[in-house]
C-alpha cells in the first residue's frame, strides 16, 4: 500500500544554511507524526514543504505516490493546513472566515459552520468581526475547520498556542480521534501531548541535521 504522504531524501535550506538533508518520512491513516527539535532546526520548513507551500532544495515530496509538484486540485481535497498565525481575516467575522475557507476544498452549510464554532466554545460569537476576539478566541476559529468535513491530511503548526487548558484537552482528543478513524495529523508543537493515537510517532529534526 502506497503511503498517503511521502518524503523522500527531502533537503532545506535558509538564508544559506542547510536546515536539513537527506529526510525521508511516510505517513498513512492513522497515524500522527508530531515533528520536534531545537528551534532553528526547520519544523515550519518542513511542514510547508509537506503541504507544498515551498520547495525543497533536494529531493521530492509525494502525495498518493506521485510528486507534489502538479497536484494543486488534489491537495485541496487531501490536504488542510492551518499555520502558526490563526490565518484568518481580522474584518470578517467567524462564519465569514469559516465559509471562505471551507471554499477552498469542502463548502460547508451555515448549520454546520454554526455547529463547529459551537464545538470550539464560540457559541455566541458567529457574526462577531474577529478582530474584536482574542488570541484565544481566534485560535479557535481558525481551529473550527477541523470540526467541519475537511480533507483526511492535517498539517498543523503549532495547534495548541493561545488556547487554555480545556481548549488543549479538547484538541488533542479531536486530533487523537480523527487518526484512530483512519486520518492523518502532521504537527509541531511544544506543548507534550497526553492523548496520542496508536499511530503516533515522533520525527526528530537533529537526526537529519545538515
Amino acid at each position: 500500500m502506497i503511503p498517503h504522504l511521502q518524503a523522500q531524501a527531502l533537503a532545506c535550506e535558509r538564508d544559506w544554511r542547510m536546515l536539513f538533508e537527506q529526510l525521508e518520512l511516510a505517513v498513512g491513516p492513522g497515524d500522527m507524526l508530531q515533528v520536534s527539535g531545537p528551534n532553528g532546526s526547520g519544523k515550519t520548513s518542513l511542514l510547508r514543504l509537506l503541504a507544498g507551500l515551498m520547495q525543497p532544495t533536494a529531493g521530492q515530496v509525494l502525495l498518493g505516490g506521485k510528486p507534489l509538484a502538479g497536484q494543486g486540485a488534489a491537495l485541496a481535497w487531501m490536504l488542510l493546513w492551518i499555520g502558526h498565525a490563526a490565518g484568518i481575516k481580522d474584518v470578517l467575522s467567524a462564519e465569514e472566515n469559516l465559509t471562505w475557507l471551507c471554499a477552498l476544498h469542502q463548502p460547508a452549510s451555515r448549520a454546520a459552520i454554526w455547529e463547529a464554532l459551537a464545538a470550539v466554545g464560540l457559541h455566541g460569537f458567529e457574526d462577531v468581526p474577529c478582530h474584536t476576539l482574542s488570541a484565544g478566541q481566534q485560535r479557535r476559529v481558525a481551529l473550527a475547520r477541523l470540526y467541519l468535513p475537511a480533507p483526511p491530511l492535517w498539517i498543523l503548526d503549532e495547534p495548541f498556542t493561545a488556547l487554555d487548558k480545556h481548549g488543549v484537552a479538547q484538541l488533542e482528543a479531536h486530533l487523537a480521534a480523527h487518526c484512530d478513524n483512519g486520518g492523518m495529523v502532521i504537527l509541531t508543537t511544544h506543548h507534550t501531548l497526553t492523548v496520542m493515537p496508536a499511530g503516533y510517532r515522533e520525527l526528530d529534526l537533529g537526526r537529519w541535521a545538515a
